[in-house]
């Protein structure tokens, strides 16, 4: 069972997302806050697998309040998956820095959400394509910051190979079949990577890899 906590200062927007999760055999909703700092409350109380936070909220925005349940290791099994209407680079960037495992934008299609739910309870990082496209172009346009690239050093060669296929979009069969590897073993490449570079999740893993440069927008 998939334990979700909805965080949204919109009665509606909350009801309506209850209300398609409730419909689902897997997913129960556990919680509901208004705002991050109540979310921050429940989210301590409830352990959910996913918290589905609102980035304009009262009190605590998004952004902060997925920053402190990233920071906050009796945390460190919930997933933040940040919901908007804007699909700003600036919202993305920062949500991911944060600690989000993903991002969606509110007019997204139900089964394409409940399928984000489930995506984001497993592990894997959440992105929509159009917002990974805008997330590549600004890297075109805006060199890397010079100090990100040191824990790359680390990285083995099969290690740095996984990270670049994870921030290409690859799944971990697809890496696996890519590298000639079995999934097992391209899940463990990765996870070691993470643990070297030291970055909570899969989003977190991408958006390092395009800062640093380990991985150029261009194709490189």
């Amino acid at each position: 069972m998939i334990r979700v906590l909805l965080v949204d200062d919109q009665p509606l927007i909350r009801s309506g997302f209850r209300a398609l999760l409730d419909l689902e055999d897997d997913i129960e909703v556990v919680a509901e806050a208004s705002d991050g700092a109540e979310g921050l409350e429940l989210a301590a109380q409830h352990l959910p697998d996913v918290a589905l936070i609102d980035i304009r909220m009262p009190v605590l925005d998004g952004i902060e309040t997925t920053r402190r349940i990233a920071a906050d290791p009796a945390l460190a099994s919930v997933r933040v998956v940040v919901l908007t209407n804007y699909g700003l680079d600036e919202y993305v960037l920062d949500a991911l820095r944060a600690g989000a495992a993903g991002f969606l934008v509110k007019d997204i299609l139900p089964e394409d959400f409940l399928h984000s739910v489930r995506v984001a309870a497993r592990g894997d990082a959440l992105l929509a394509p159009s917002i990974t496209r805008r997330l590549i172009h600004r890297y075109v346009t805006q060199p890397p910051p010079a100090d990100l690239g040191a824990g790359l050093d680390e990285l083995t060669g099969r290690e740095r190979e996984a990270v670049v296929l994870v921030a290409r979009g690859l799944s971990n069969d697809e890496i696996a079949d890519r590298m000639v590897i079995s999934p097992l073993t391209a899940k463990t490449h990765i996870n070691r990577a993470m643990s070297k570079l030291g970055v909570r999740d899969r989003a977190q893993l991408v958006v390092l890899a395009y800062e640093s440069g380990l991985v150029s927008p261009r194709g490189g």
